[in-house]
């Protein structure tokens, strides 16, 4: 049975009490496709606006297997208990291309992180969404601020050359990485390494310390042919272990030397300018394509057209000029 709605009010006092049961209703109302939580939605953000802004936005992405989710339990509760600040963590797990179903069981493989009182964990499926991230979790960010979370962390589904989006919406990306760089540095993608802030080796300990200290310095030699980020930025390459914790007060200093470096040559706040301005466009194409997909006249001549142009019958090119001369946006 569905929960009842609240009103804008009640999302919005309960949000900025830091009230976690509110918080993830309004995340849901976020989320949420149904056409009657749109407006209510616009309300909620609009209203918390002022509220936000005041954390830090930290995106962790990396290869499978190296292990974000025992990363982040190891990092959140260095977070929690050594600096004292709140944290929220949001996590995409990726959605079957085949049922659309995802198993967003984030908060079980952080076990000690999901019991903590000033922890908050939104797993979020990605359905579809590129960018290695779901398609409110800048929406769900501004949430977390507005309701306190000082320092918000975003975990990426996998690597990849659609990774790029979480440099859109953080000031800080890590890239998690598994000794042994050999075949792995082949496979990341040269645009990763350009767009990330700091890479660390994780599982670096025991008989892998040695394959880990070799893999840094290949990655720091890769990392000397491209140009410094914004500022003059150099991306360190740091060792760690999530299992034993060794490293992960090194990578969280790293963070707050970046903020610092970025405070200091006035980058912040023209970064999450154009940042919001990045956010406003994805929304512009995402509605238009929601509303193209949605047109009465689109969804009968769609299928036949694409039939023709995969049966090489119609060129690409006269296919899109076809159903584009037919759309009208809804006034």
């Amino acid at each position: 049975m569905r929960t009842r709605r609240l009103a804008v009010d009640q999302y919005v006092a309960g949000v900025l009490a830091g009230d976690s049961a509110i918080l993830a209703r309004a995340i849901t109302v976020i989320e949420s496709d149904l056409p009657s939580d749109a407006e209510l939605a616009a309300q909620i953000l609009d209203t918390l606006l002022p509220h936000t802004g005041n954390s830090r936005r930290i995106g962790i992405t990396g290869v499978p297997g190296v292990g974000k989710s025992t990363f982040l339990d190891k990092l959140g509760l260095h977070i929690l208990h050594d600096r004292r600040e709140k944290l929220a963590v949001l996590t995409v797990d990726p959605s079957s291309p085949v049922t659309g179903g995802s198993i967003l069981g984030d908060k079980t493989r952080m076990e000690k992180l999901s019991a903590e009182p000033n922890a908050f964990i939104r797993p979020s499926p990605s359905r579809g969404s590129l960018g290695g991230v779901a398609g409110r979790t800048r929406e769900t960010m501004l949430l977390c601020e507005a309701a306190g979370f000082n320092n918000v962390l975003i975990e990426t589904v996998g690597v990849g050359q659609s990774e790029i989006t979480v440099r859109s919406m953080t000031d800080f990306v890590l890239l998690l990485l598994l000794p042994g760089a050999g075949d792995e540095l082949q496979g990341i993608k040269r645009g990763i390494l350009e767009l990330v802030d700091a890479l660390a080796i994780n599982k670096a300990d025991g008989l892998q310390l040695g394959r880990a200290q070799l893999a840094r310095a290949d990655y720091e030699n890769a990392l000397h042919l491209f140009a410094p980020g914004a500022g003059g930025w150099i991306p360190p390459v740091l060792l760690c272990s999530a299992a034993t914790g060794k490293g992960i007060k090194e990578i969280w200093d790293c963070v707050l030397r970046h903020e610092q470096f970025q405070m200091e040559k006035g980058l912040r706040v023209e970064t999450r300018r154009e940042q919001a301005l990045a956010a406003m466009r994805q929304m512009i194409y995402s509605g238009l394509e929601s509303a193209f997909r949605h047109d009465p006249q689109i969804a009968v001549e769609l299928p036949q057209i694409e039939t023709q142009v995969r049966d090489g019958r119609m060129t690409s090119f006269a296919g899109a000029r076809a159903l584009l001369s037919e759309f009208r946006y809804p006034r």
